[in-house]
């Protein structure tokens, strides 16, 4: 039989009910005040804005993400402003190589971190996002987030690339210099995958937490010339000491240039990017990355 409840206990279920809402917000309210004032941020985007209108960002400048390819909807649930992009339908974002600004990040000891808030489809690999090109002029790769790139020990897992020329990893067809996390990515959930670069070493993250690989086999490097056997190392962290170049390409998030045309395309909805100049530590990456997570 249903009972009845007082109406001072109704009040009084409401209220707690309200006041947790609120603590709640206030809670990601500052989570977001941190991040604002974390040192080295160049730009964090919470995709707030409608279908068709630029995605602006809050820091050294708005860096406005313009739609290409067609539009991006807007969906109402997000982790940083209650808000995220939907990606799937091959259109992307993106930012030309001469309003770059402080986007263009490159020397040899200079660092970077890219950090973002995804709900992904697990369909294929993904681009988060970052300055990437693939194809144009033999390759303008620079630095860039992904999430799953299977062909170097990368299947969905959080993948951190950096390229000093721009160009293929010789004797390689492709860029191999990425890390890749242990954790593998979920589909159809609310995580945030990010990297670091300190100039050294690349370092993958998910929610927060960066787990280390021991050196392995590689996959696909057998028969290439110096390496009759293929090429064993850690992919977590990845040892990259040559740096990072400026390439000349534009800033995307959601799809790369490949040799047939933007690919990589993201499928889900991604509802915070945020870059770094400089490489954030662990405990960093652990207090920025959580409060915006669902709680288990």
């Amino acid at each position: 039989m249903k009972k009845n409840i007082p109406f001072h206990c109704s009040c009084l279920l409401l209220f707690l009910g309200l006041l947790s809402g609120s603590v709640h917000g206030q809670s990601k309210t500052n989570s977001m005040q941190q991040l604002l004032i974390t040192k080295g941020l160049v730009a964090l985007w919470d995709f707030k804005e409608e279908e068709g209108l630029p995605r602006k960002a809050i820091g050294a400048a708005d860096f406005p993400l313009t739609e290409q390819n067609g539009t991006l909807p807007r969906i109402n649930e997000g982790p940083l402003s209650g808000y995220s992009t939907l990606f799937g339908n091959k259109a992307f974002l993106s930012l030309p190589n001469a309003e770059l600004g402080k986007l263009n990040i490159y020397g040899k000891n200079q660092g970077v971190t890219v950090m973002g808030w995804v709900k992904w489809t697990g369909e294929q690999t993904g681009f988060v996002g970052g300055i990437w090109n693939e194809y144009q002029d033999g390759g303008k790769r620079q630095y860039g987030l992904f999430v799953s790139l299977p062909h170097y020990n990368g299947r969905n897992q959080v993948c951190g690339h950096i390229s000093l020329t721009g160009k293929p990893t010789p004797p390689f067809p492709y860029s191999i210099d990425y890390s890749a996390s242990t954790q593998t990515v979920p589909a159809n959930e609310w995580c945030c995958v990010a990297f670091t670069y300190d100039g050294t070493n690349i370092r993958s993250y998910f929610n927060g937490t960066f787990e280390a690989r021991q050196p392995e086999p590689i996959e696909h490097t057998k028969g290439f010339t110096g390496y009759p056997e293929g090429l064993t190392h850690s992919k977590n962290p990845y040892y990259f000491p040559d740096g990072i170049g400026s390439n000349g390409s534009d800033f995307t998030v959601g799809a790369v240039l490949l040799k047939a045309g933007m690919g990589n395309f993201f499928k889900g909805q991604i509802g915070g990017l945020a870059v770094f100049d400089r490489a954030l530590s662990d405990a960093e990456l652990k207090k920025l990355s959580t409060p915006f997570l669902p709680k288990k």
